[in-house]
């Protein structure tokens, strides 16, 4: 049943990339194993991240479920839509359930994605990461696939106006090798090189990125290290203390 609501909702993601006229890079679809199950794992700077990852996987056949916030599961138009493709909502204060719902889900040879920073990072670099992801692929006995979306908070990001007209954004996505989760090792150690990674392959995303801020007023979606006006963490941790 999933599949006769998922695979409209591509569709229609798909045509509305033509319709932004969207200049998509995505490299190493290939590291997204064809079968089983795996967890696929991403930076998070835009609402609309998830439909990127996803993109990422089609090449190999490939639909991934999605661990959300559960207030969108009760949007009266993404619930549906969310509920009709199998992703899974995360109540954070009752996080047990949406661990077991995954757990389940990648036992049964789906591919899950998922945010370890949790929420959208406003300075566009990597936070530090919960150790979810790598707890999962050890219990499942799968893969953590590494991944990083560049581009995206130019559409749609936290404390930013939606920019969904016609404006030629390049989307840059780049999948790493899989990287193994023993059972016998740390989470916490596997949850470091799991960043390492993606923090790599956020660098490599960043440098293939073919534009510029066009002048100082388009500087707030760049980092504050590459020249841009975005808040560092250290900028956004003083405005959580105060």
């Amino acid at each position: 049943m999933a599949e006769l609501v998922y695979r409209p909702v591509i569709g229609l993601a798909r045509t509305m990339f033509k319709v932004w006229d969207l200049k998509i890079d995505c490299r190493g679809s290939e590291y997204i194993p064809r079968s089983g199950g795996a967890v696929l794992v991403s930076n998070h700077i835009s609402y609309l991240d998830f439909v990127f990852n996803g993109l990422a996987a089609l090449p190999q056949k490939r639909l991934v479920r999605f661990m959300a916030k559960e207030s969108v599961f009760r949007h009266r138009v993404s619930g549906p839509l969310m509920r009709g493709m199998k992703h899974i909502p995360v109540d954070r204060a009752q996080g047990e359930a949406a661990y077991a719902h995954a757990l389940a889900s990648l036992r049964s040879g789906e591919v899950i994605g998922v945010f370890p920073e949790a929420t959208i990072s406003q300075s566009f670099t990597l936070k530090s990461f919960k150790s979810g992801a790598a707890r999962l692929a050890q219990e499942a006995g799968v893969p953590l696939v590494p991944m990083a979306v560049w581009g995206t908070q130019r559409l749609w990001t936290k404390g930013q106006p939606r920019n969904f007209k016609r404006s030629h954004t390049p989307i840059t996505i780049r999948v790493g090798e899989a990287l193994d989760a023993p059972r016998e090792q740390y989470a916490g150690a596997i949850t470091r090189r799991l960043r390492e990674r993606v923090q790599d392959l956020l660098e490599a995303a960043q440098r293939a990125y073919p534009v510029r801020p066009r002048d100082q007023h388009d500087t707030w979606w760049m980092p504050a290290h590459l020249g841009g006006t975005a808040p560092t963490p250290e900028q956004l941790r003083t405005a959580e203390v105060h």
